[in-house]
């Protein structure tokens, strides 16, 4: 039976002023639920860590997603039948699978991922490293009247860039961590089509002005990749997204932990924009009905 490691034992490098460690000392392998939890305790602290030189097993890659919740079935990715919640990504030369967007993963499904925890097996000679930012600091600086706007927000997330505009939730601008208790912004570029409560042009100047802070260069660290590298972040207070300027060969493998419903900071305080959804510019029906549904009505 594996036994836990002691924090105290871990060597734990911080790697930037706004987030990110790289722990070094444990084998993830091995790790049981005692880990985890101890796991969860530096994840609060640093919301995304790297655990160098690992080489998981798809097996292993499981069994270490498993200790942190549900996986998400992934049918169109897995790398076999009989591993669904495990996926591989191949990219050659900056195409194929690259999440060059700044994004949160899976913000357009109603419970959206929790953590991901991802391996990289190749690695390209150049580039390819991956950004992460903070959402924490990217809604406590914003100013008090901006602050105070976005806390009575909602905002529609959507999977247009997968060809899937019918896959789409409602989620408050602003979440409250259910862990920490503190408020992030969450809003991102990739998922996120527009504020329910503003019209279309206020939506437009509103979420360009967010989605361009939360990227702020201060919110942010970059992590060049070695491979056998495990990264685990919290999509619930991070954005990340993928430098899409290497050469040659780039293949992660990921399991993605599900999926709490986020938490507003506070119920709505404003009715949906009256002409909000009926623009003939949407791929789907109008979303009246939806937007109902959503907030019980």
């Amino acid at each position: 039976m594996a036994t836990a490691h002691d924090l105290n034992e871990l060597d734990i490098t911080r790697l930037s002023g706004s987030l990110g460690a790289e722990v070094r000392g444990i084998s993830l392998a091995k790790a049981g639920p005692g880990d985890a939890d101890r796991l969860q305790s530096l994840l609060a602290e640093h919301l995304v860590l790297f655990f160098p030189g690992q080489h998981l097993t798809p097996d292993e890659h499981i069994a270490f997603g498993r200790l942190f919740g549900e996986l998400e079935a992934h049918p169109n990715l897995a790398l076999d039948a009989e591993r669904p919640e495990f996926f591989e990504l191949h990219a050659h030369g900056g195409a194929g699978a690259i999440a060059d967007e700044w994004h949160s993963d899976l913000s357009c499904q109603p419970n959206p991922s929790v953590l991901a925890i991802l391996q990289i097996t190749t690695c390209p000679p150049v580039g390819g490293d991956t950004l992460w930012a903070n959402m924490y600091k990217a809604y406590e600086e914003l100013s008090p009247p901006m602050r105070e706007l976005c806390d009575g927000l909602t905002a529609l997330h959507d999977a247009s860039p997968h060809g899937n505009p019918e896959r789409k939730a409602i989620h408050p601008v602003v979440r409250v961590h259910p862990v920490t208790g503190r408020r992030s912004l969450f809003v991102n570029e990739h998922f996120t089509r527009r504020i329910v409560e503003l019209s279309h042009d206020e939506s437009e100047v509103l979420l360009r002005h967010l989605t361009q802070w939360a990227s702020s260069m201060r919110f942010t660290m970059r992590y060049h990749w070695t491979e056998g590298t495990v990264a685990m972040w919290d999509n619930r207070c991070t954005q990340h997204n993928v430098l899409n300027d290497f050469e040659g060969d780039r293949v992660i493998q990921r399991v993605t932990v599900m999926g709490d419903e986020p938490k507003a900071a506070s119920p709505p305080r404003w009715e949906p924009f009256s002409t909000a959804f009926s623009a003939a510019s949407w791929h789907d029906k109008p979303l009246r009905s939806f937007l109902k549904a959503q907030r019980g009505a």
